[in-house]
């Protein structure tokens, strides 16, 4: 029997370090990425700021994990007036979730090789806040309240409907990736949209914080 659980703690030895590279690439996320010359967004104070789910709101329940290869197509964010095409991303050289290029800002980045939106797991989308002249894709994800709807259109023509449960600005001095990253409950469908916040440091060229957009599967539909 030796012979044979040797590969099997080996293959999860494996699994368990990609998985750590990946979230310690999206840590790394934003660092060296950008070159802001615009006015920034006010700094984030305090490790993790959340924003309050006020006593009154009462989140719909979470609906049944969609199935199939379906493909991302294009997010919708009606509360930020948002349609951006999305497009699958791997990882860049540092292990994080390698965004759309610059001539592409107004894209999401999807990672392609972890969740597909709908499914049972949390999906990692990430955008661009800004460019050297413009806002970018998420430059107002920050906004974004618990409530707030975010659809997901895949190529198999359903779409995928989340609602926001949670909106942090988290610093990256005390980051917990597997707070920030991992399915918050098992078996449930789940969505993370990722961009830069706080402030830029000229230094490392990145920015202090990122703003995480915590989202779970409510509904589906044609």
């Amino acid at each position: 029997m030796a012979e044979h659980e040797h590969p099997t703690r080996t293959g999860r030895l494996l699994m368990g370090l990609a998985w750590t590279v990946l979230l310690l690439g999206l840590w790394l996320w934003g660092r060296e990425v950008t070159d802001v010359r615009q006015t920034l967004p006010a700094p984030v104070s305090g490790d993790v700021a959340a924003v309050g789910r006020p006593a009154s709101l009462r989140l719909p329940p979470a609906a049944r994990p969609l199935g199939g290869d379906a493909l991302p197509q294009r997010l919708d964010i009606p509360a930020l007036d948002l349609r951006a095409p999305v497009v699958a991303r791997g990882l860049d050289p540092y292990g994080a979730i390698d965004p759309p290029p610059y001539r592409q800002a107004d894209a999401v980045g999807w990672y392609a090789a972890g969740v597909r939106p709908g499914a049972a797991g949390a999906a990692l989308m990430v955008g661009h806040l800004d460019t050297e002249t413009r806002p970018a894709v998420f430059h107002r994800l920050r906004a974004l309240r618990p409530g707030a709807t975010v659809r997901v259109l895949r190529d198999d023509g359903r779409v995928a409907e989340f609602t926001v449960d949670d909106v942090r600005l988290v610093t990256r001095d005390h980051f917990d990736a597997h707070r920030a990253y991992g399915t918050h409950r098992p078996g449930r469908a789940e969505l993370r949209l990722i961009t830069c916040a706080g402030t830029f440091d000229p230094a490392t060229r990145g920015y202090t914080a990122n703003v995480i957009v915590s989202a779970y599967l409510t509904g589906t539909g044609l």
